[in-house]
């Protein structure tokens, strides 16, 4: 490069390499995480940050706080969260994402419950107080913390530390190979469900249906006493609740009696009652009606008054005299009502709890009574289900053999990029015994990655550094089938060093150039090949810790690499190899551009 000069002659045509660049192949129309704001989470004080396409790289020093940005945007996604997170003296924690958003981000439903996007911007936020409640808002209403998770899994792919662990389980594989399968197994898999569902329940039906004929026969006659005894009852639906009624009633029949003798004795008995009084009013306005309008309104309301006052006294007495001798009607309200407590309390909590129970018990007499037809019957559907089931995963192994091999060789070439040089991969497939939802496939991923070594479990050779490059391999296989626009890894280049971290950096650029990256990292690799670097900063006045992040100026990004490279002592010669690590990075995108427009 010639030094100094060769560096000042590079950064001559960054800004041609950039606005190369910066023509990219992610859509005007994609989502995108454009903002962050965070105050008073964990060790951050207040911080803001606005994220740009393609690839958003993170830095700092170990125990600055990196980790903590990705705890920022988990929580406002709806992860688990403790009270412990709110900084010391505060009485809240607020993160808040600002996505740019296409049409149809919101999941089904929200529109009609009034929430919306405007401007293509969608802000989620999360408050959570010391007491412990948590208060999510979707552009400012406030949502469900499910809502707020359903959303997030079509937004953003967060890729943390443990998720490479994942490779290490084999059930995940079966999970994986399917998702690069897509629509074209999906159909199938949502019927070998369904199918699945309902043979196993014909399955367990004709086991349940196998006995022996003593015992059929001691079970029909049980069921023929008890759907006997609930027909003789004779239960009408909504009776209890009426009987309830009138049995209180009933209950305090002489009280009410009471309560209406006194009532008629006021209004209309004999002596110095409401009807009385009212009948001397009438005549003492009756004198002086004709003497004014006023006075004649007031005659004629007293006369509806009194017209009143006669129609109620003849419906209580009508009353009275019809509740005499209820003495019987309350025999016969208890007995039923006994009956009604006596069938509850055998066959259900309801009334028509009991008849539904009645109907089943004749389904099961009907059942037993033709029992051979029954089983046969039985017998027929369930191996209908099964043929139709085995039929089915059939058709979905023939699809995931074919895709296994696609797959397969996408990550093989994928794995070659990444260092890899040797590697040998394959899906093992092995037939489980029995159906499951899935069918009766049990794929895992073998590998051998130096020449002469035969085929194994992921489990049983890869390292942390190897399964972390075998994990951004499927990661950039499923990033072209994957919906997911913007994608974060947390320190996914854990245990690569040297070659192997510049053929990781490479990829992840390759990813990046169709959808926007942000990637915590330590190398300084990948740290050249951000479109935007962030540092996160932690300072401390000796009683209070804080954590801050700053977008860094080109002079700033390269002397970051320079730290990355070089440690405590950043010396001349560290900054030119840092300054043309940046430059050959701006090639290197340059050429992945170009590649993806051919």
């Amino acid at each position: 490069m010639g030094g100094k000069a060769g560096f000042r002659r590079e950064c001559g045509v960054l800004l041609y390499i950039a606005a190369i660049y910066g023509n990219t192949n992610i859509r005007k129309d994609a989502d995108m995480l454009t903002g962050l704001y965070a105050k008073n989470f964990a060790i951050i004080d207040e911080i803001e940050v606005e994220f740009g396409e393609h690839l958003n790289v993170i830095s700092g020093e170990t125990g600055a706080g990196k980790s903590v940005i990705i705890g920022t945007i988990n929580a406002a996604l709806g992860g688990k969260v403790t009270k412990d997170i709110i900084r010391a003296g505060a009485d809240a924690a607020l993160v808040e994402l600002t996505f740019r958003v296409g049409a149809g981000v919101l999941p089904e439903g929200l529109e009609e419950q009034g929430l919306s996007v405007e401007d293509g911007e969608l802000t989620l936020s999360r408050k959570i107080t010391a007491g412990g409640k948590n208060i999510f808002r979707l552009n400012g209403e406030t949502v469900s913390a499910s809502v707020v998770k359903e959303l997030a899994a079509g937004l953003i792919d967060i890729h943390g530390q443990h998720e490479h662990q994942s490779l290490l389980k084999k059930s995940k594989h079966l999970e994986m190979l399917d998702r690069f399968a897509g629509e074209e197994l999906t159909g199938k898999k949502g019927r070998m469900a369904e199918l699945y569902r309902s043979w196993r329940a014909l399955r367990d039906e004709l086991e349940n249906a196998r006995i022996d004929e003593d015992k059929r026969l001691r079970e029909l006659s049980f069921l023929q006493y008890e759907l006997n005894e609930i027909e003789q009852a004779r239960l009408i639906p909504g009776e209890e609740e009426e009987l309830r009624a009138e049995h209180k009633r009933l209950s305090n029949r002489n009280l009410i009696c009471e309560a209406l003798d006194k009532v008629y004795q006021l209004t209309g008995g004999d002596g110095d009652c409401a009807a009385e009084q009212i009948g001397y009013a009438m005549r003492s306005l009756g004198r002086v009606e004709e003497y004014g309008e006023e006075l004649a309104g007031l005659y004629h309301s007293l006369g509806q008054i009194e017209e009143l006052l006669h129609d109620f006294n003849r419906e209580l007495t009508d009353y009275i005299e019809s509740s005499g001798g209820e003495e019987e009607r309350f025999a016969q309200v208890e007995e039923r009502l006994d009956l009604v407590n006596r069938m509850t309390s055998r066959y259900g909590a309801t009334v028509e709890a009991v008849l539904s129970h009645a109907e089943e018990c004749r389904a099961t007499i009907e059942k037993y009574e033709n029992y051979d037809e029954y089983v046969a019957g039985l017998e027929r559907r369930c191996r209908k289900a099964e043929e139709e089931l085995s039929g089915l995963a059939r058709q979905a192994s023939e699809i995931r053999h074919k895709k296994a091999a696609e797959l397969t060789s996408l990550l093989t070439e994928a794995l070659r990029d990444l260092n890899f040089l040797d590697v040998k991969l394959e899906l093992h497939f092995e037939q489980l015994e029995s159906f499951t939802a899935l069918g009766t496939d049990d794929v895992e991923f073998l590998i051998s990655t130096n020449p002469g070594e035969p085929l194994q479990p992921l489990a049983k050779i890869a390292s942390g550094g190897e399964l972390s490059r075998i994990m951004l391999a499927l990661k950039s296989v499923f990033s072209g089938k994957d919906e997911i626009e913007s994608m974060i890894f947390d320190e996914i280049d854990v245990g690569v060093s040297g070659r192997t971290a510049q053929l990781v950096s490479e990829k992840m650029a390759r990813i990046a150039s169709e959808r926007q990256l942000l990637c915590i990292t330590h190398l300084p690799q990948i740290a050249a090949m951000a479109d935007s670097h962030f540092i996160i900063e932690k300072t401390t006045d000796g009683l209070t810790t804080r954590a801050d992040i700053r977008r860094l100026s080109r002079d700033g990004e390269i002397g970051e690499i320079a730290r990355m490279l070089g440690g405590v002592e950043i010396t001349d010669k560290v900054l030119e190899s840092a300054a043309e690590m940046k430059a050959m990075a701006d090639r290197k995108k340059e050429e992945l551009f170009r590649q993806g427009n051919q």
